[in-house]
């Protein structure tokens, strides 16, 4: 036991200290990875259920002055109304396969008067930031679209200033725009009729675990190959000093003998 004393040094005091927080960390990491596990295959639960419903009317599922129920993300609605061109929102640093581009959300003025905002899809750009000037047209007259609900973005990002943004809050742009708009906005599927060049459609989002059970199990490695280490370590100097104390033993053992002979 005496030679398991060297545990009670400063130094090994520390490592101690240091391997108990780094195995804490690594296991608190691992089952934060975990749990964003779970939480992606509740959003993709939800999706999957929200696709696989029929268009809904959009007032029965977006309205002024009610956030959108989170449960209603990718709810799939139908709205008619008149698309306000001059009301153009341009979204700005968007990229589809590493090419820069931008979004185009315009208001569709419903028969009440309220507008809801639709994002009508990506185009292309010279350079990240620009705002084109050449932005196909959305249909004229009368236009019944359906398309994904979205909810408004936060933050500074979407701030709104002469009608560009870099991420769309509903709140944001009907206050900029001077006008009553449903909240959160709708990310075009169909429109009926067709733009003459329609722009190119929203992405929808992957349905898979994505890279967090591997993230997870990572950590916890880590925090195992941690406490391997200390425990190899703690072996290698004890078997260190036990070889050093029988070979003093041995020194003295011969050192007895000699006088002796002598």
């Amino acid at each position: 036991m005496s030679r398991l004393q060297f545990l009670l040094s400063k130094r090994w005091a520390l490592f101690f200290l240091a391997v108990t927080l780094l195995t804490w960390l690594a296991w608190e990491l691992g089952q934060w990875q975990f749990d964003r596990l779970e939480d992606r295959r509740d959003r993709n639960a939800q999706i999957q259920r929200n696709e696989e419903l029929d268009p809904a009317p959009v007032q029965e599922v977006l309205s002024v002055g009610r956030p959108v129920d989170k449960a209603l993300e990718w709810r799939l609605v139908e709205a008619t109304g008149t698309y306000a061109v001059e009301d153009t929102v341009v979204v700005r640093y968007r990229t589809r396969d590493g090419g820069p581009g931008v979004d185009a959300v315009v208001p569709l003025v419903l028969d009440d008067g309220t507008s809801l905002l639709v994002d009508r899809g990506w185009w292309p750009t010279q350079n990240r930031g620009e705002v084109p000037e050449d932005l196909p047209d959305p249909p004229t007259g009368e236009v019944t679209i359906t398309g994904w609900v979205r909810i408004d973005a936060t933050g500074d990002a979407a701030q709104v200033t002469e009608q560009r943004t870099r991420a769309i809050s509903s709140e944001e742009i009907g206050e900029a725009l001077d006008r009553e708009v449903l909240r959160g906005f709708v990310d075009v599927a169909t429109e009926d009729p067709e733009a003459a060049e329609p722009l190119e459609r929203v992405e929808l989002p992957d349905l898979d675990d994505g890279p967090h059970f591997f993230y997870g199990l990572q950590w916890w490695f880590f925090g195992g190959l941690a406490v391997f280490g200390f425990f190899y370590l703690l072996f290698d100097e004890w078997r260190d000093r036990r070889a050093a104390s029988q070979a003093a033993e041995h020194a003295a053992v011969d050192r007895e003998h000699d006088s002796t002979e002598v």
